[in-house]
């Protein structure tokens, strides 16, 4: 067990000093487990969970496919032309950015509003700095409301076996998007009183065209497939990674076809982030070989032991740790690593895994919201306040990101503990 420890935090550490190449080092980390003997051959395919990796790559061609279309943009412009000031503004495409990035990725989310707040403050010659952070702590936020909002949702998802409608009501009561959404909810007084001095009123023309209304069906479409799909317990294993990647084909094929051309398929093709994949490919590999070491029961023993048999005491240490430790580290390998972790506790507990799953997706998904290289969306957001000429500080970050995520954090977890308590 010692051996597996050593490489696992050895691993861990490079994915921190090399953020360019964590693909390269968590695959280069399996093969270590593979050939050391640590992880049997016989055990590399199973140890995968190919669904999460079909859900990812098909909801990345979609959503290649939706942003080219403009009706992202579209909808913010209609949006922000019913406002009065842009104090509102910003509340405004704020809750935009968490309403689009619980259904597509958080980066994406970032790229398709943050232009449409940069222009409303070149018209209004504000400093476009706070919104543009507004909108990339806030599309942060609502991923963990569903099953595709973001990866570390279909890990938890994928991991506990939960359906698309369990994220919003289980086992008889209200699930993880309700307290995502309280969460929400608190951050608007939190903007309220941040913009409180921005009442410039706001003109926004509607001036965008909808390219192609296909991609938003198929958007659409995966939702709902998702939620029928959740309807039969004994559906196959890889159902809803058949759903996405089926639908991102018949995407794919519509817009060469009704282009006459292939570079609609190149496009998409070059919008999944393979790099992700190969990480969480590597990942799984890792984390099956630590779990035959016996290192996840250890780190659950070690849990018991600060927390003892007190669960309001671990779920609390898991949602505060959470948020600290993903200020700083890629939630995605962090959360890949603690749900074994979770249900081993929960065992040994004798309890259901779900409170403390949904702490740690609570704080993983918020923590990153703390500091500019918590999460890429945050860097995603300030990129492109650079190639407009800003210059974002930490200060700058620090003003909008600590009283956002304490205010949604505090509210997620006293709504999980309240439900699921």
């Amino acid at each position: 067990m010692i051996a597996a420890v050593i490489m696992f935090i050895i691993m861990y550490i490079c994915l921190l000093t090399m953020p360019n190449h964590r693909a390269e080092v968590a695959l280069c980390a399996a093969l270590v487990f593979v050939v050391s003997g640590i992880l049997p051959i016989s055990a590399i395919m199973t140890a995968i969970n190919w669904n999460v990796i079909m859900m990812l790559a098909g909801t990345m061609g979609i959503v290649e496919l939706f942003i080219s279309s403009r009706m992202p943009l579209r909808l913010a412009e209609k949006l922000i032309s019913a406002v009065p000031n842009v104090c509102w503004a910003v509340i405004v495409l704020s809750i935009f950015a968490g309403v689009v990035s619980a259904f597509v990725d958080n980066v994406a989310t970032v790229l398709m509003i943050a232009p449409v707040g940069l222009e409303v403050s070149k018209k209004l010659k504000i400093n476009p700095i706070p919104i543009i952070i507004s909108i990339a702590v806030s599309s942060n936020l609502q991923g963990a409301a569903t099953l595709v909002g973001d990866t570390t949702s279909i890990l938890l998802g994928n991991y506990t076996g939960m359906s698309f409608t369990d994220f919003f009501w289980m086992n008889g009561r209200l699930g993880i998007a309700f307290a995502v959404e309280v969460g929400a909810m608190l951050t608007i007084p939190v903007l309220m009183w941040l913009f409180r001095k921005e009442k410039a009123p706001v003109q926004a023309d509607v001036e965008t065209e909808v390219t192609d209304y296909v991609p938003s069906v198929l958007l659409v479409g995966v939702v709902v497939m998702l939620i029928a799909a959740s309807m039969f317990p004994n559906k196959p294993e890889l159902t809803n990674g058949y759903i996405c990647l089926g639908l991102a084909a018949i995407g794919t094929v519509y817009e060469c076809l009704r282009n006459h051309s292939i570079q609609n398929a190149k496009l998409v093709f070059m919008a999944i982030d393979w790099r992700t994949l190969f990480l969480l490919i590597g990942l799984f590999l890792v984390i099956e070989g630590i779990t035959y070491a016996g290192v996840i029961d250890a780190i659950a023993e070690l849990f018991v032991k600060i927390g003892g048999s007190n669960e309001f005491l671990l779920y609390t240490l898991i949602v505060f740790v959470s948020v600290f430790l993903s200020a700083f580290i890629d939630n995605i390998p962090y959360v890949a690593t603690m749900l074994p972790v979770i249900t081993t506790l929960s065992a040994i507990l004798g309890v259901e895994p779900y409170l403390l799953s949904f702490g740690l997706l609570i704080g993983a998904t918020l923590g990153g919201n703390l500091t500019p290289v918590g999460a890429s969306a945050n860097i995603a957001g300030i990129g492109i306040l650079q190639k407009a000429g800003y210059k974002v500080s930490t200060k700058d970050f620090l003003r909008i990101g600590i009283p956002f995520t304490l205010a949604a954090a505090l509210g997620g977890y006293i709504t999980l503990w309240l439900i699921w308590g």
